[in-house]
């Protein structure tokens, strides 16, 4: 869906995970997709879904997963009663998560994503987990509500790193974030071309990056029914 210039199709590396991920993309994240990390995200894990809405209560793909059974399920989301997956010790994990797990993952901006929890009443059922970000994302192309903010790609390769800790999975993360990087690599190069039309909306990367923290199995997409 990109021009050949900035296709990032070579550098995919796909994985197979034990565990499923479930990517809910916010319509508005779904139109700009071509950018999103959600997208990209979705590419690289074998078993992973994108489904697409903002109310999920009724979401016909959602309620079928969440009946399987010999499954957990949870939503990778931060609050203080949310399991964290930095603080457990691999016991814990092992036994919180198991071997069949199901993570939900909200797609889109914080607000949007509030609200799609905030609407959909069996994402709130979910038991959350979290992580302790201790890394600035390097989206810098895009402006986060908070330094320690990442964005989807970035979450999903912290999850895997630490569930590879606790030997629930076993797939290579070493270049799950270079389609990420390039990706960037290509819009900033774009930015800061003299020729392209949108030259001048950033001087050099430090502008950018000083500028950026300003507070203002089988894959598929579904679209909510």
């Amino acid at each position: 869906m990109r021009s050949s210039s900035t296709c990032i199709c070579e550098h995919i590396n796909t994985l197979q995970t034990q565990t499923r991920f479930v990517i809910l993309m916010h319509p508005k994240e779904y139109k700009k997709e071509k950018k999103g990390t959600g997208y990209m995200t979705n590419l690289q894990l074998e078993n992973s879904e994108i489904i697409v809405g903002v109310d999920f209560t009724n979401n016909k793909r959602i309620n079928e997963i969440l009946a399987k059974e010999n499954s957990t399920f949870f939503l990778l989301y931060p609050g203080k009663e949310s399991f964290n997956l930095s603080t457990s010790n691999n016991t814990e994990t092992q036994t919180v998560i198991g071997t069949n797990a199901h993570i939900f993952i909200l797609d889109g901006t914080w607000p949007c994503a509030r609200k799609m929890l905030k609407l959909s009443t069996n994402l709130q059922a979910l038991k959350r987990v979290s992580f302790d970000n201790q890394i600035k994302s390097k989206f810098i192309i895009k402006q986060q509500p908070d330094p320690l903010c990442l964005s989807t790609i970035e979450s999903v390769y912290t999850v895997l790193n630490l569930l590879k800790e606790a030997d629930l999975e076993q797939c290579n993360t070493k270049k799950f974030l270079i389609p990420f990087y390039k990706m960037i690599a290509y819009q900033l190069e774009y930015t800061l071309d003299p020729t392209s039309k949108n030259y001048g909306a950033a001087e050099n990367s430090a502008e950018i990056s000083k500028n950026l923290y300003k507070k203002t199995t089988e894959r598929s997409i579904i679209f909510e029914q």
